[in-house]
């Protein structure tokens, strides 16, 4: 085989497949003997040199040691591990193999510095020395390099980066990308090394920023996908809260306001830690007392209109849900300044009827310990954590704080609506870094305080039981395995008979079990058993503190409901009753619409009952809205289908399966004493459908198109006697904001 002449960029690309070809090897000793003419500086003029682009199965001549960079380049993200993006081409050295527990590094072979400029593409971890690539001149590290992510949430985009290296031109050097770092963010990503007299777009370090306050909000300009720069907010020159956010360098896609009144009359500091010179992210950021380009509040095509979403950036968890002063709260976990999940505060929002909304912005912002991650709360009602004044009793938040150690902290109020963090936090330490999501409530039989905490143990998913006379001092009393973060526990009625009470353990899947309780052990009656049948659905939680007159256990999920190009994406389910009924399996939870949405009504079709017939025209022609309801009560007979059609989706049921099939995704529903009692509502992004007397609850996220505002009824197979059949066509929950 013919020699490809020798020539830098043969050189400096020995991390492609082609070093492992025999014939490279070879090259590699003509270049040792030839080494001064060939590396001489300016050999080959302005040309940039790659040293590493990590596009071949192996890592080729550089070493490698431990496990964490795996044999080979990655193809993008690995098993466990966030989207990865930022990289150039399809491979990048990644360090998240075997997860972050995970240690090693690649040494490069060496190389001459004969350009001005090292640039790269870094994301992963930031842990300076431990996380990071180094280069070594003379055996002495010169410059090192590491990752943007220095606590939970962030990002895994990898950005450019670069190395003033003019001093070392002619100097041989190498290359080390160390990981040895466990835990969280515990890698380091890289990609894309040049040698380049160009010199790189320049980073400002630290750039900043005062405000003089006297408007509500600081608009900040954010682009989805853009880097994330890490944002910090000083007053009187002290860290009031960091966040990771995606500064828009240009056009912004969307802007996010940061509320500043509490420092109103105050002379604010906002910092950045890095941005390219030519960014007017910074620059930009407006005082304002409204949310620049908001298109009327919650109006957006794809905001549901009875479903809660916040106005801007990212929900998940459903947090703190509690009746208090009259109010139910919801608290959720909120990126206040990204699309994304990230920077997890908790946003907070109250209603008096469980439908109509007021946000009230962040309540509890990163701190020291970390990002704010899932919690509950309760009303202390004997004010056993001494919080309380004027003889009212406080409302207290108990959520993790996910830093390194991930810990168990309080905050409490008196007014519901500013909140204070504990002094003595946190309440519980670190168990494992898997440990997290505290649901809490007060234990009458015991007179004590209960939380369920989920913690990953031994890589064995946990709840672990803890008490406590005072919200503060906890004692671990029991454990019981199989259930994924964000536990629920509470007691129900069997069939509302107050005589013949259970005790349901839920986690994040909505999968449950049913037994008994003691104050301090759980005893499962049952197997786990399926929670919704649909998609979409996690985290839910349920109201504490709901009066006894009115006696309902009520729930809200997240709803996984993507709203691509929006200001603002996820949503909450409907708030939903749950009951526990008798089955001939034995007692089971069922799920249904609370009875306040009917407020919504605002069109009605009543169909007297009747007999539908296959080929009969379609009962529900007159229903053309946008936001619809739809109840119904059916005999079947013994084979056939009933089908309805709501904006383009189609809900069926099956009667000879006994199936309710929500635009093809199949799940049981079995007919209650021979009938069908069927419930649907759709909203501008999913559907919520409810069938058996709640036995089977289908979520479904959904976009229908606004064209499409008809709806139908068709049966096959057979006639299908209807006892009812109502349509409502519904007003918005957002009227008046």
């Amino acid at each position: 085989m013919r020699m490809p002449p020798l020539n830098h960029t043969v050189f400096f690309r020995l991390s492609h497949a082609f070093q492992v070809a025999a014939w490279l090897k070879a090259i590699l000793g003509a270049l040792a003997l030839a080494g001064a003419i060939c590396f001489a500086p300016g050999a080959r003029g302005a040309d940039d040199i790659v040293v590493a682009d990590f596009e071949g199965p192996t890592y080729g001549l550089w070493k490698v040691t431990g496990a964490a960079f795996g044999s080979g380049p990655a193809q993008g993200k690995l098993p466990g591990q966030m989207a990865v993006d930022g990289f150039k081409g399809k491979g990048l050295a990644n360090s998240f193999f075997q997860g972050d527990d995970s240690t090693g590094a690649l040494h490069s072979p060496e190389f001459t510095i004969e350009r001005k400029f090292i640039s790269f593409l870094m994301g992963g971890g930031k842990h300076p020395g431990k996380a990071c690539m180094n280069l070594r001149v003379d055996g002495k590290v010169v410059r090192s390099a590491t990752g943007p992510n220095g606590v939970a949430g962030g990002s895994e985009a990898l950005a450019q980066e670069s190395w003033n290296v003019s001093e070392f031109i002619g100097k041989m050097a190498t290359l080390e990308i160390l990981d040895t770092v466990r835990g969280g963010w515990g890698h380091i990503t890289v990609d894309h090394i040049v040698l380049t007299d160009k010199k790189p777009p320049g980073l400002l370090a630290n750039a900043q920023r005062d405000f003089r306050v006297n408007q509500r909000y600081l608009n900040i300009p954010i682009q989805n996908g853009a880097p994330r720069r890490v944002v910090s907010l000083l007053v009187d020159g002290k860290l009031v809260v960091r966040n990771d956010i995606e500064l828009a360098p240009g056009k912004p896609d969307w802007w996010a306001p940061m509320e500043v009144t509490a420092w109103n009359g105050k002379t604010v500091t906002l910092v950045v830690d890095k941005m390219p010179e030519d960014s007017t992210g910074l620059a930009t950021i407006e005082p304002a007392d409204a949310i620049r380009d908001e298109v009327g509040p919650y109006r957006e095509k794809l905001r549901g209109q009875f479903h809660f979403s916040p106005r801007r950036g990212w929900n998940n968890d459903p947090n703190g849900m509690v009746f208090f002063n009259g109010e139910y709260h919801l608290f959720f976990q909120h990126n206040p300044y990204g699309w994304d999940w990230g920077n997890m505060h908790w946003g907070h929002a109250v209603s008096k009827d469980l439908v109509h909304w007021e946000e009230l912005g962040d309540k509890l912002l990163p701190d020291a310990m970390g990002p704010m991650f899932s919690g509950s709360a309760v009303v202390d009602w004997k004010n056993t954590s001494g919080f309380g004044t004027g003889g009212k009793p406080p409302l207290v938040l108990l959520y993790t704080a996910a830093g390194n150690p991930t810990v168990q902290c309080v905050a409490y109020s008196n007014d519901g609506r500013s909140f204070t963090k504990y002094a003595g936090n946190p309440v519980i330490r670190e168990i494992t870094g898997g440990n997290r999501d505290p649901k809490v409530f007060w234990h009458e039989p015991t007179r004590k305080w209960v939380m369920t905490l989920y913690v990953e143990l031994n890589k064995v998913h946990t709840i672990h039981f803890f008490t406590s006379p005072n919200l503060k001092d906890w004692k671990l009393v029991s454990t019981t395995d199989g259930f994924f973060e964000c536990p629920d526990f509470f007691e129900l009625a069997i069939d509302n008979n107050p005589a013949k009470r259970k005790w349901v353990l839920t986690g994040a899947s909505s999968e449950y079990q049913v037994g008994s309780f003691d104050g301090r052990t759980f005893i499962p009656e049952t197997p786990k058993l399926p929670g919704h049948r649909g998609k979409g659905f996690y985290a839910a939680q349920t109201f504490s503190d709901i009066p006894q007159t009115d006696g309902r256990r009520i729930q809200i999920g997240w709803f996984q409901t993507p709203t691509l190009g929006m200001p603002f994406n996820q949503s909450m389910t409907l708030p939903l009753e749950q009951q526990l009924i008798t089955t001939l399996e034995g007692p089971r939870l069922t799920w249904t619409p609370v009875r306040e949405l009917a407020g919504l009504r605002a069109k009605t079709i009543d169909v007297p009952a009747m007999v539908l017939q296959p080929g009969d025209a379609n009962p529900l022609a007159a229903l053309k809205d946008e936001l619809v309801e739809i109840r119904a009560s059916f005999t079947p007979g013994q084979d056939g289908e009933v089908v309805f059609t709501v904006r383009g989706a189609t809900i069926v049921y099956d009667v000879k399966k006994s199936e309710l099939v929500v635009n093809g995704h199949r799940a049981p529903a079995p007919l209650r004493q021979g009938r069908q009692n069927l419930v649907i509502y759709c909203d501008r992004m999913g559907l919520e459908v409810f069938a058996s007397d709640g036995l089977t609850y289908v979520p479904m996220p959904y976009i229908p198109s606004p064209m499409d505002q008809t709806a139908s009824l068709k049966v096959q197979g057979g006639p299908v006697g209807f006892k009812v059949l109502q349509a409502y066509g519904l007003r918005s929950a957002w009227e008046g904001k």
